[in-house]
């Protein structure tokens, strides 16, 4: 069985050809020359040591597990945090290298929802809300919730992404087209 990481499902969300040519013709994007990516990821190993004890507190926090690897049937990803909080729920929290802009971005909001699918399968509690910490805004916390209908969006997605791969269908492109500026696969893609 083919299993995704929320990184795949948020760039099918994004535009369902990524899905078509990273993983049917098996073409990179390289996204590692990227300086945010990679500032991103030394700043995920960093905050562990620096992880303000008083934002736990400030969300009701009774127990946490950190860098938590998990996967389920489709799905797979690794959580910076999984709380469970004081009324039996459990949320993610994740960290970005990020300043806050008063508003959280899709992809931030998708990514939470598919670690609440993950939390909720692996830990057997349900998870209605998550949490973003943005580092270089002095670590604000950001409240998300997280519904029923973003869950069954991101499953769904994942059935698109497996009709897309085992078909070897080449999906319409994304509507907004202002997105294809800064594709990886514009010299490429058939618009």
């Amino acid at each position: 069985m083919q299993s995704f990481y929320p990184s795949q499902i948020i760039e099918y969300l994004y535009c369902p050809r990524y899905t078509y040519f990273e993983y049917v013709l098996r073409i990179p994007q390289y996204e590692d020359k990227f300086y945010k990516v990679n500032r991103g990821r030394e700043v995920h190993n960093e905050k562990l040591e620096r992880n303000k004890e008083y934002l736990r507190k400030k969300i009701g926090v009774k127990e946490k597990w950190l860098d938590q690897y998990l996967g389920t049937e489709g799905l797979r990803g690794k959580v910076d945090e999984v709380l469970k909080l004081n009324d039996g729920s459990y949320a993610p929290l994740d960290y970005k290298f990020a300043q806050w802009k008063d508003r959280v971005y899709e992809t931030y909001k998708q990514q939470l929802y598919c670690y609440a699918i993950l939390i909720e399968e692996v830990y057997g509690g349900k998870v209605e809300k998550g949490f973003l910490v943005y580092t270089r805004s002095k670590n604000k916390l950001v409240e998300v919730n997280i519904g029923e209908n973003a869950k069954s969006e991101i499953r769904n997605s994942m059935d698109k992404m497996l009709e897309v791969i085992q078909g070897n269908k080449f999906p319409r492109a994304t509507r907004v087209k202002k997105r294809c500026v800064n594709c990886t696969y514009r010299n490429i893609c058939i618009k």
